[in-house]
Parts: structure tokens; C-alpha cells; sequence
């Protein structure tokens, strides 16, 4: 699938949660947003609005905010 880069909604340094916006993609004159699947932080935005991308392309580098709470599980 190739796609337009219509918005970009998160920068470098930006702390994520689960289902937010990250990018709109425009693709067949259809709107498609990209959802984060993980929480974290931000580290590149691959893309910049106006860009065309493929399916495979890196669109933005998420580092995965650790599940371990500092206590321990037992």
C-alpha cells in the first residue's frame, strides 16, 4: 500500500500511551490513522508531512515504556 504523510501528531521526546494519533495517512482518498500499539517515549519520527510511504517503510522509533513498577513480584 503506498500512502500520503497528511499530519504528524508526536515529535522526538514525546511520552506515549496506547491508542494515541501518531501519523494520518491518506490512501485511496481515505484517512487512516496510526495508532500507537505500545506506550513509551518518542525517540524519531521517521516521516514528515507530504511524504509518500510503503508498506514496511519505519514511520516513527517508540521506546517501549518498561511494565516492571520497581517492586518484586513473587
Amino acid at each position: 500500500m503506498v500512502a500520503n504523510v497528511l499530519e504528524v501528531s508526536v515529535a522526538d521526546g514525546d511520552r506515549i500511551s496506547v491508542g494515541d494519533t501518531l501519523l494520518l495517512l491518506e490512501s485511496m482518498k481515505m484517512e487512516i490513522p496510526v495508532l500507537a500499539e505500545v506506550a513509551g517515549e518518542v525517540v524519531e519520527v521517521a516521516v514528515s508531512v507530504g511524504d509518500v510511504i510503503q508498506e514496511g517503510d519505519p514511520l516513527v522509533l517508540i521506546k517501549i515504556e518498561s511494565a516492571h513498577n520497581g517492586k518484586n513480584s513473587r
